[in-house]
């Protein structure tokens, strides 16, 4: 029982479906019929006729002899349109609920007319009318020179421009080098040779023999003889290094001036080139010259004799070194005594730096290597005379 009352409903639902099916499909079609005309009311046979419907052509036919048609379509709003030898006609808002007969006339097509443009409008046109365009001219196009030749042009001005910059600073290093030379002689004519006569002479030594040397000073060359040299001194030039001073008192500041060294005592060997009461007082000279060489730490060692070549004894014989630090006027002073003979004062000092009349000593002096570098230096011979 159950199961023929489930078949009644599968079939009653079937057939539902079957009648609305086929009433979708076979929805009502109405006739659309009508002739066309040509404007002198002639019948017009083989015209397009075109059913539009929603913006789309749903159905296309041809017109009989007798300048007919007709076609069946679904219920809709159509718009026909009907066309032959350039004519047209179109017949719109066709409402095909029903059977209905159209009369077509065919006509020119009507050419929509453009509209009048506003003074406004005209203005603007007349002004872009009006518009130049200038074109942009190469030099090329106006016969001048190439992009090419101008490069190159500019290529060979740089590279004389350089030529001429290279040129002007060897220029410049020359002077500078020439005014260095001027600042400090010493860059050139770093040999001090000193004579005899206790006169120094600064220069380079261009020519030199058994007799004589041959010396390039500022002033020019000089001729000396060589008995009267006494010895020469090689100045090792060192860069000199800017002193430092506070900001506070830099204008209001001046270098301390140089000392004022004493001169040394020289003497001639000649005894009779003394007069008479240099015979009663002690005369200390330098015999040769010092010598100057490095021990293995280093340090600097200068040494030679001293002579008392006078009628006095000489006390307390000493050499004063005064080293030039640089050419800012920096000095720095070291002190040797002689090795001469003990003798004992009567405040009770013993002394063993005495030289009797005739007498020679030696000296050694001790540069120790944290001393730094100097540019040159010079001595004193000094002693005091109690007898």
């Amino acid at each position: 029982m159950t199961l023929i009352k489930s078949l009644q409903r599968h079939f009653v639902f079937a057939i539902a479906t079957f009648f609305l099916l086929s009433g979708s499909a076979y929805a009502k079609k109405y006739k659309l019929s009508g002739q066309v005309l040509n404007p002198e009311q002639e019948k017009v046979k083989g015209a397009d006729i075109a059913f539009i419907l929603d913006g789309n052509i749903e159905k296309e036919v041809t017109t009989d002899r007798k300048g007919k048609f007709k076609e069946k379509l679904e219920q809709g709003v159509y718009t026909v349109r009907a066309s032959f030898d350039g004519l047209i006609a179109e017949k719109q808002g066709v409402d095909l609920s029903k059977n209905i007969e159209l009369e077509l006339v065919l006509e020119e097509p009507k050419i929509q007319e453009p509209e009048k443009e506003s003074a406004d409008d005209m203005a603007k046109a007349n002004m872009t009318s009006q518009i130049s365009v200038s074109v942009p001219q190469t030099s090329s196009s106006l016969g001048g020179p190439s992009k090419d030749f101008i490069l190159n042009e500019l290529n060979f001005e740089i590279k004389k421009l350089s030529a001429e910059f290279k040129h002007i600073s060897q220029e410049i290093d020359d002077l500078k080098a020439l005014s260095k030379m001027w600042v400090n002689p010493l860059t050139i004519y770093s040999k001090e040779i000193i004579l005899k006569n206790g006169s120094t002479v600064f220069g380079k030594i261009i020519y030199q023999d058994d007799k004589s040397l041959k010396v390039e000073t500022l002033v020019g060359y000089l001729i000396v003889d060589r008995a009267q040299v006494v010895r020469i001194v090689d100045n090792v030039i060192t860069e000199d290094t800017q002193e430092y001073v506070p900001e506070q008192i830099r204008d209001s500041y001046s270098p301390p001036p140089m000392p004022k060294l004493a001169q040394p005592k020289y003497t001639s060997s000649n005894n009779s080139g003394r007069n008479a009461s240099a015979k009663f007082s002690a005369n200390c000279v330098l015999v040769g010259n010092i010598s100057e060489k490095k021990d293995g730490q280093g340090n600097i060692i200068f040494n030679g004799e001293i002579k008392n070549i006078g009628g006095r004894r000489s006390d307390f014989v000493k050499v004063d070194f005064v080293f030039r630090k640089n050419w800012s006027g920096e000095t720095k002073t070291l002190t040797t005594f002689v090795k001469g003979s003990y003798n004992t004062f009567d405040t009770g000092i013993v002394s063993d730096a005495s030289l009797l009349p005739g007498a020679i000593g030696k000296f050694d002096l001790y540069v120790p290597q944290d001393f730094g570098a100097f540019i040159g230096y010079s001595y004193v011979i000094d002693w005091e005379e109690y007898q």
